[in-house]
């Protein structure tokens, strides 16, 4: 696994827990549970969502700043 694809990875499980925790903080202000489908349904998909975004977003934006560091001697 390239090192890319395990900081989207990991990115997505950052994302997707901190859907959980406001899922979370969203019941303690007294929200109706829904239900343990939807909620790993919508989980899964924000999991999706951020891992795929930050992927793209390091192919996109990471070259620039390698570039820029490698140019600046860091």
């Amino acid at each position: 696994m390239t090192p890319e694809k395990r900081s989207a990875l990991l990115w997505g499980a950052v994302g997707a827990l901190a859907f959980l925790v406001a899922h979370q903080g969203y019941l303690l202000a007294d929200g109706a549970f829904v239900g343990v489908g939807p909620l790993a349904a919508v989980t899964v998909v924000v999991f999706g969502t951020a891992t795929s975004t930050a992927y793209y977003a390091e192919g996109r934006f990471g070259t620039m700043v390698r570039v820029r560091s490698e140019r600046d001697g860091e």
